[in-house]
């Protein structure tokens, strides 16, 4: 039920809904807030709005009671510079939304054109080994450059446009989240630049298992054996490849041994199995947990992140996987959240140096979707309550906010 109350009767504390006007027709920075002060009352009524719509949940505060004209007149004394003010602030944050669009933008076209790159280096590999070993030394080189001085990364959602991702978009994504991982564990250049080439080639053998082998979740012992077996696949594949660094040949060999010793193909356990390889193993589950080939099966990034270190930690590095939640965050890009003003929102980019407070794409149906608001919550008091499932949520503002369900990054090292 609406509660609308007469502006004349609002007093800082009332949480109240602007729901009747765009984004740009006020100069507050969201439609829905808690009224802070004396000067933002004055400001709605210089919109010469009568009513609002108020919520008595989220206010602090009961709105004032029945005053008599005259009482109202005198009460209130209206400056145009408050509102003017507020307008310069609102066409700052409208230019800053748009430069962060654009860099979000970007980061898309960086992405596509690097999984694209990534996508021939895997296909021609079997033909043209040396070149495309060269191509892909230059494509890691270009991302572990970016980001082994950087004093922090930032991690960004891809909205990608097309519907069948291949095998380079699952490549491209552990390499990134590998590459993060490396990165907050202090790698080396050259050991990031190994890593990253690993993680490119860490399914190369996949190329000879059939797909419906590779799509069966439930598979029999005989496909099993033959899904376990593109380890071997690949590591006849990079063969072909001169002068491929042991390092690199290690994270194919051993992307699926176990911490517990539970994994392919060598039962290894412990720190017996070389740490780029577990760095691998972990953004490699991450991924397949987000992205699986059944996207109704699909985890959320705060999902796959819990369901990795409350259900499957004995499989991983325990202080790798530490430090992968720490790189990652509690709310990783691509995660569903509901604000402390009530609004849902998705997580679109996010900070190594302040993982608590992302930047937010937030639903308004009002609005566009490519006009969406971007909300950095390091510039304001509105915080993160909970990450939700999409399940949860109606349709519409799920495909409003993430119309593919796909889940992928990219990073970038900042200064």
């Amino acid at each position: 039920m609406k509660h609308t109350v007469s502006v004349d009767r609002l007093q800082p504390g009332v949480f109240i809904s602007l729901g009747e006007l765009r984004w740009l027709d006020h100069p507050f920075l969201l439609n829905r807030f808690l009224l802070a002060n004396e000067e933002q009352i004055k400001v709605l009524r210089s919109l010469g709005l009568k009513t609002v719509e108020w919520d008595p949940e989220r206010s602090t505060v009961r709105p004032l009671p029945e005053a008599d004209e005259q009482t109202a007149a005198e009460e209130f004394d209206f400056s145009s510079s408050v509102l003017d003010s507020m307008l310069d602030a609102k066409r700052s944050r409208t230019e800053q939304v748009r430069a962060q669009r654009e860099g979000l933008a970007r980061c898309e076209r960086l992405f596509e054109e690097e999984a694209t790159g990534l996508g021939e280096i895997l296909r021609n590999l079997g033909s043209r080994p040396q070149e495309c070993y060269g191509k892909a030394k230059g494509a890691v080189g270009r991302m572990v450059g970016g980001l082994i001085n950087a004093e922090s990364v930032a991690v960004h959602l891809v909205n990608m446009k097309i519907k069948e991702p291949g095998p380079a978009h699952h490549a491209m994504n552990v390499v990134v989240l590998s590459l993060l991982l490396g990165k907050a564990a202090g790698l080396g250049e050259e050991e990031m630049r190994w890593l990253g080439l690993g993680a490119m080639f860490h399914d190369l053998g996949k190329i000879d298992v059939p797909p419906r082998v590779l799509r069966n979740p439930q598979r029999t012992a005989a496909e099993e054996q033959f899904y376990q077996a593109h380890v071997g696949y690949g590591i006849k594949h990079a063969a072909a490849i001169n002068d491929l660094p042991v390092a690199v040949r290690n994270v194919i060999a051993c992307h699926h041994e176990r911490w517990d010793g539970q994994g392919f193909p060598n039962h290894l356990s412990g720190a017996r199995i070389p740490r780029l390889a577990r760095i691998a193993a972990i953004a490699n589950r991450y991924d397949n947990l987000c992205n699986p080939f059944d996207l109704k099966a699909a985890r959320t990034p705060a999902e796959a992140v819990a369901y990795m270190f409350k259900q499957e930690k004995d499989g991983y590095d325990p202080e790798l996987l530490q430090l992968f939640v720490k790189a990652i965050g509690v709310y990783p890009p691509g995660s569903f959240v509901t604000l402390s003003d009530g609004s849902i929102g998705l997580v679109v980019e996010s900070n190594s140096r302040d993982l608590l407070h992302p930047l937010i794409m937030l639903h308004d149906p009002g609005v566009p979707r490519n006009e969406a608001l971007l909300l950095d919550l390091r510039e304001t008091d509105i915080s993160i309550s909970a990450a939700i499932s999409p399940a949860k949520l109606p349709v519409d503002i799920v495909e409003y906010l993430a119309p593919r369900g796909r889940i992928d990054y990219y990073v970038e090292g900042v200064r």
